[in-house]
C-alpha cells in the first residue's frame, strides 16, 4: 500500500495528470451530456451517461502508457533494479493505482451527471453495483496501456499510439449508437460489454443473465490483456 500511496501522491503533484485524470473526464461529461443528451432524439441523459462511464475508463490507456513511457525516459525503471522492489510490486502498485484512479473518474462523471439530472432507475444500488464493475474492466485498460508503453519511444509518441485502442472503443462502446450493421464489430470490442452490462444495471434489470454474460466477458478480456501487457512491458519494454 506504501507504493500505490506514493503513486498517488506523484499522480497529485503534476498538474497535467492531475488535469487527465480528473479535469477532463469532468470537462467531457459536461459537453458531452449538452452535445448528445437529446430526448427528441431518443437520447437521454440516462441513456447517455453509461457511455461517458466507459469512456473516462478506456481514457486510462493513455494515461498509464504516457506514465510508463516517462518512467522508462528518465530511467526510473533502471533505477528499480538496484532497490529491494521486485517487478511484481512495481506492476502490483501500478495496477491497484490506476484502478483507484479510474474508480475516482468514474465517481466524478455521476457526480456531475447527478448534479445535471441524472437519475437511475437502480438508485443508489446501480451506481455501487457500477463501480467494481467497471474497476475489473479498467484491467484492460491498464492492459493496453502497457501494450502501448511497450511499443512507444517516448511519451509523446504513447499518447499517439493509445488512440489506437481508444478510438475503437469510443466508436463501438461508449455513447456512439451501435447500429445493426455495426453490431456484428462491436461484439469484438471489450467496452461494448462494459457498455451493455450498465445500461441493464442503471435499468433494475439486474436478474437479467446478459449481465452475467457481460461480466463474464469483461472479467476473463480484461485480466487476459493485463497479463498480456505486464508480459510484454516487462520483456520488451522495460529498458
Amino acid at each position: 500500500m506504501a507504493l500505490v500511496e506514493m503513486e498517488l501522491k506523484k499522480l497529485i503533484r503534476q498538474p497535467a495528470n492531475l488535469f487527465l485524470n480528473l479535469l477532463f473526464p469532468a470537462v467531457l461529461t459536461i459537453v458531452f451530456i449538452f452535445a448528445f443528451a437529446d430526448p427528441e432524439l431518443g437520447m437521454s441523459l440516462n441513456s447517455v451517461v453509461p457511455g461517458l462511464i466507459v469512456y473516462a475508463v478506456i481514457f486510462v490507456i493513455m494515461t498509464i502508457a504516457q506514465s510508463f513511457s516517462t518512467e522508462r525516459q528518465e530511467g526510473l525503471l533502471k533505477r528499480l533494479n538496484t532497490t529491494p522492489m521486485t517487478s511484481g510490486e512495481f506492476m502490483g502498485s501500478q495496477i491497484i493505482t490506476h484502478m483507484l484512479i479510474s474508480i475516482l473518474q468514474v465517481i466524478v462523471v455521476f457526480t456531475l451527471a447527478f448534479i445535471l439530472g441524472f437519475r437511475p432507475d437502480s438508485g443508489i444500488q446501480g451506481i455501487l453495483l457500477a463501480l467494481p464493475v467497471t474497476a475489473i474492466f479498467s484491467l484492460s485498460s491498464v492492459g493496453l496501456g502497457l501494450i502501448t508503453a511497450t511499443v512507444s519511444k517516448t511519451p509523446e509518441a504513447a499518447t499517439g499510439i493509445s488512440f489506437v485502442f481508444i478510438l475503437p472503443q469510443m466508436f463501438f462502446g461508449t455513447f456512439m449508437p451501435i447500429t445493426s450493421a455495426t453490431q456484428q464489430i462491436a461484439t469484438f470490442i471489450p467496452s461494448y460489454y462494459l457498455l451493455d452490462a450498465l445500461k441493464m444495471i442503471f435499468e433494475g434489470d439486474w436478474m437479467n443473465t446478459n449481465i452475467f454474460l457481460d461480466l463474464g466477458v469483461i472479467s476473463i478480456v480484461s485480466i487476459t490483456i493485463v497479463l498480456i501487457g505486464i508480459l510484454l512491458f516487462e520483456k520488451y519494454g522495460s529498458e
